[in-house]
């Protein structure tokens, strides 16, 4: 395919469509907030509206551009019931517990974390938690469903008709799949799912096509592409550059770390560390924690831009932001907390620019990583974060993408591969450390006080 690519790269807080030329480069993009509705008390995804966004978003790009394929990147937690070309229930949203009532006959029935390497966390951070949810709220929904799709595949599916399975969204956190066996869980044979689990495909493989109609009249044919969770494409674009040995510290509402090199034996699954599934279905060590929302949490209206001498007061005044700001973590089990006065909106923002900078590097400890460290995602853009991570962690080398859609670039690469094309890899570039008086011993108290905090915690206290 000499012609240009569509990536739709779909996240929990923004919606993204990126055009690639088959060099990698991004020629444009447009973006759209996915709207939630209620269903029955249920909140879930306006997929209709979504939809119509991105057949619009579509149909320009092959009129301006002339695209030839389409490809989807998406967030995890994230499950479709489909049948008969339509949805048997409204697509739920991650960010609802599930009722108390129902909660304990549910997680009496999740996996061993040894079988899945998926940890047991809130909300529907589990897919498998939601779907055995869903199988008690809806029952009928399941029991009509044809396919059991991640939420990828759905627009795969969707846009080209055919409905596929994929091993790097199947294997993030659901409960679904065994890694080491390199198969579905026991739940799935358990609940009798496994026979609506359609046929897998590799991520980036051209399922069929879709008609679009631009304003010239002229309908083009559109090759539709197999899906990828966004931070295994993420990882997937880094190791498509030649990287192999590193972390890569991917950043969005979550922050997603992976370490290449970490034994799966390091993995503890009350920090909520996992083995997330490549796209190749190697098991690899993570950690993570919802870095994105905490800090817009944090800073709450202040604009989100941090300079050097707000970070200095913040360490200065000895002004603590403590864990956790939302649900999932390496501390989920305390609550967060500002400790002290906070003077002004631009000691807010550096505030919790340097609680997600100290939670990545406790995160950082916790899966044991000395390697290269590559920063990618929305908080490249804030330059400081890195700069700061590097003084933190002066026996690592630290490198910020050149480009940091990297979970777009990713899947922008996988389908290019399909049609034998190699866009030119991403670059990145060497983090110089930020001049941050007294940061180290800021840092030792920061980590003392999340300890106590968790101590207490863990003694009722």
């Amino acid at each position: 395919m000499g012609a240009p690519l569509a990536v739709f790269d779909l996240g929990k807080t923004n919606s993204k469509m990126f055009v690639f030329s088959p060099e990698g480069e991004i020629l444009a993009e447009q973006r759209q907030a996915p709207e939630w509705r209620e269903h029955n008390g249920i909140r879930v995804l306006d997929d209709v509206r979504l939809e119509a966004w991105m057949r619009a978003a579509l149909t320009k790009a092959v009129a301006e551009h002339g695209i030839e394929g389409v490809m989807f990147s998406g967030h995890g937690c994230t499950f479709a019931l489909v049948a008969d070309g339509s949805l048997t229930h409204p697509i739920l949203d991650y960010e609802q517990e599930v009722p108390a009532s129902v909660a304990p006959e549910i997680d009496a029935l999740l996996p061993q974390f040894s079988e899945t390497y998926s940890p047991r966390l809130p909300l529907g951070l589990n897919m498998g938690r939601h779907m055995l949810w869903l199988e008690r709220a809806a029952p009928a929904a399941l029991g009509q469903a044809r396919h059991i799709l991640g939420y990828p595949q759905f627009w795969s599916w969707r846009f080209s008709g055919v409905p596929v399975s994929e091993l790097s969204y199947l294997g993030c956190h659901s409960h679904l799949w065994a890694p080491l066996k390199n198969d579905f869980s026991s739940l799935v044979d358990k609940r009798g799912w496994r026979e609506k689990m359609p046929p897998f495909a590799r991520a980036g493989a051209v399922l069929g096509t879709v008609d679009i109609t631009p304003p010239s009249g002229e309908t083009r044919s559109v090759a539709v592409h197999n899906g990828v969770h966004d931070s295994n494409s993420s990882l997937y674009c880094y190791r498509a550059a030649g990287h192999d040995s590193f972390t890569l510290i991917s950043s969005g509402t979550w922050v997603i770390i992976f370490n290449t090199d970490c034994p799966l034996s390091m993995l503890d699954e009350e920090r909520d560390m996992l083995a997330n599934v490549s796209v190749d279905g190697v098991p690899v060590p993570t950690i993570r924690f919802m870095g994105g929302r905490e800090f817009d949490t944090i800073r709450q209206d202040a604009p989100p831009k941090v300079n050097r001498a707000d970070m200095q007061a913040v360490i200065d005044k000895r002004l603590f932001a403590l864990p956790s700001f939302a649900a999932g973590g390496p501390a989920q089990e305390t609550k967060g907390e500002i400790a002290g006065p906070v003077g002004s909106d631009a000691e807010r923002s550096a505030l919790a620019l340097l609680y997600v900078a100290l939670m990545t590097d406790y995160s950082l400890d916790l899966i044991g990583s000395s390697n290269t460290l590559i920063v990618d995602g929305g908080l490249v853009k804030t330059d400081a974060y890195a700069e700061v991570l590097a003084e933190l962690r002066p026996s690592q080398r630290v490198l910020s993408s050149d480009n940091p859609e990297g979970s777009a670039v990713g899947a922008a690469t996988l389908a290019f591969e399909a049609h034998g094309v190699r866009p030119r890899p991403v670059e990145c570039s060497e983090v110089q450390p930020a001049t941050l008086r007294g940061l180290a011993e800021y840092r030792d108290l920061w980590r003392e006080r999340v300890e106590e905090r968790r101590r207490r915690a863990g003694s009722g206290q």
